[in-house]
């Protein structure tokens, strides 16, 4: 499972055997998230039991990170 970033008591990681199209996991404080691109950025396609402040930081590292997520995604997936 490799894990792209820690911020915020929350884990940025996906999954050592994903699918199409990239995407990343978050989760942390009891809560999980899921954000996918969309060919331009990523996009929340699942939220349980965020708070929206923890959200909207989320989505700040999500928006500043997603070059090094799509990097890391296709460095660990074109192995």
């Amino acid at each position: 499972m490799p894990t792209i970033i820690r911020l915020f008591g929350f884990v940025f990681f996906f999954y050592s055997h994903e699918h199409e199209p990239p995407h990343i996991h978050v989760e942390g404080k009891g809560g999980y998230a899921k954000y996918e691109w969309n060919g331009t950025s990523f996009v929340l396609t699942e939220v349980v039991n965020i708070k929206k402040s923890d959200l909207k930081n989320i989505n700040g590292v999500i928006d500043d990170n997603a070059d090094l997520i799509l990097q890391s995604w296709n460095n660990y997936f074109s192995k």
